[in-house]
């Protein structure tokens, strides 16, 4: 029964192992057909794009130099309140202590009048009495003189004793003596009362009423409001650039030196940028030694005048100076970003790249000045680069100019002084 059924199962063994051998080999002759006739890929070459770089149309022009420094706000007048008699302070003006103004000639203290008043008093009668004596011993000689002639007519007297004429003298010294004494008293009474000859505001004041004050001892300091002072420490080649006044001229002669290059000082007070409007007048006659530059002084005129815009400017307020100076003609103002190698730029024509060097002849923090390299119109690249080769392709994206000059900013913020370019 077993062999019968193992015989029923072998021809559909067989029948389906053929139906394998029948797939492979079709399969195998598809692959066959299909590689036979299979069409070669057809080559394409890639396109490699130029890079594309920003640029900026740089013209010629007449450039105005702004030379860019800082400093810190200081008074030019500065005083110590001493003062020259001795005494107890009677009364105090109530605007002497630290922000107090104080007008020119205007009463700061007094101290007690009453020794200095005995003084001048007693040095009157000295006056008088010297006064008195003088009037005698004049009478005597005119007396000894008459006598003289009329015991001695047409003599000549052998001593000046005769007619008295030492005690003149003398009495005439004692004279002098007793108003300059008198002099003396007085000016110690004008000194009770004490002042200063120019608007000033008060820095710091130690006194009070009653206190006794010592001649020498200082009680207090102000500065005065008329003008103030900012030194700019500069390089020694910056100076090339704008006008300073000579300082020779104040030692050789009488004469003022003068203003020299005006200037604009920058501060932010209350959250705001504000401006002042200055002058450079002297530099400070030497190098230092440690940094090795050079300072000019910037004065600011009438700085606590009163204005609805600009506040005063106050000692201690660190400042941004920019000093107007000279006028570089025909140059071309290039973003500092776009110099490479310290004297070359990059410069875009007709679809490539060029080197090109320049003739550089001032710098900044935000542009290099050059005479010569750049033709008007000229588009230098002002985007990076990992690889430069001279005459390499580049695509053109034109930048809106960033070179607006320094004075359009600061016009539109202060009317006066007018700093033009930079």
């Amino acid at each position: 029964m077993k062999s019968i059924m193992e015989n029923k199962k072998t021809p559909s063994g067989l029948i389906q192992l053929l139906l394998v051998v029948v797939i492979i080999i079709v399969g195998v002759l598809i692959a066959v057909v299909f590689i036979k006739y299979k069409k070669p890929p057809q080559r394409q070459e890639q396109t490699v794009l130029a890079p594309l770089v920003k640029v900026e149309h740089l013209d010629r022009r007449d450039i105005q130099m702004i030379i860019r420094g800082y400093g810190t706000v200081n008074p030019r007048l500065q005083v110590e309140i001493v003062p020259q008699v001795s005494g107890k302070v009677v009364w105090v003006n109530p605007q002497f202590k630290a922000g107090g103004f104080i007008r020119k000639a205007e009463l700061i203290f007094k101290i007690d009048p009453r020794d200095y008043e005995l003084s001048v008093r007693q040095a009157n009668a000295a006056v008088a009495e010297a006064q008195v004596m003088l009037d005698l011993e004049k009478a005597e000689a005119k007396i000894a003189k008459e006598e003289w002639l009329q015991l001695h007519p047409g003599e000549e007297p052998d001593s000046p004793l005769v007619f008295r004429e030492p005690q003149i003298r003398q009495a005439q010294a004692r004279l002098e003596s007793a108003n300059a004494v008198l002099a003396t008293a007085e000016l110690n009474l004008e000194r009770t009362q004490i002042s200063l000859p120019v608007d000033a505001m008060i820095m710091n004041e130690r006194i009070d009423l009653g206190q006794y004050v010592m001649i020498g001892q200082s009680v207090g300091a102000a500065y005065g409001i008329e003008s103030m002072e900012i030194e700019v420490p500069l390089e020694d080649k910056e100076l090339a650039w704008f006008a300073i006044p000579d300082n020779t001229v104040s030692v050789n002669t009488e004469e003022s030196p003068g203003k020299g290059a005006i200037a604009q000082v920058k501060a932010n007070f209350a959250g705001e940028e504000k401006c002042w409007p200055g002058y450079v007048v002297r530099t400070t006659g030497q190098v230092d030694k440690t940094s090795r530059l050079i300072s000019v002084i910037v004065e600011v005129s009438e700085p606590f005048k009163d204005s609805d815009s600009t506040p005063p400017l106050l000692p201690g307020m660190f400042v941004e100076v920019l000093i107007e100076g000279n006028i570089l003609k025909n140059a071309i103002a290039v973003p500092r970003d776009a110099i490479r190698n310290n004297n070359e730029v990059w410069v875009a024509k007709d679809g490539q790249l060029h080197v090109q060097p320049l003739e550089i002849v001032r710098a900044n923090r935000d542009f290099a000045y050059a005479d010569s390299g750049l033709d008007d119109g000229d588009m230098i690249i002002v985007s990076s680069l990992d690889a430069v080769i001279e005459e390499m392709k580049v695509r053109i994206q034109t930048e809106p100019k960033t070179s607006t000059t320094f004075a359009e900013v600061v016009e539109d913020q202060t009317p006066t002084p007018k700093v033009r370019t930079e």
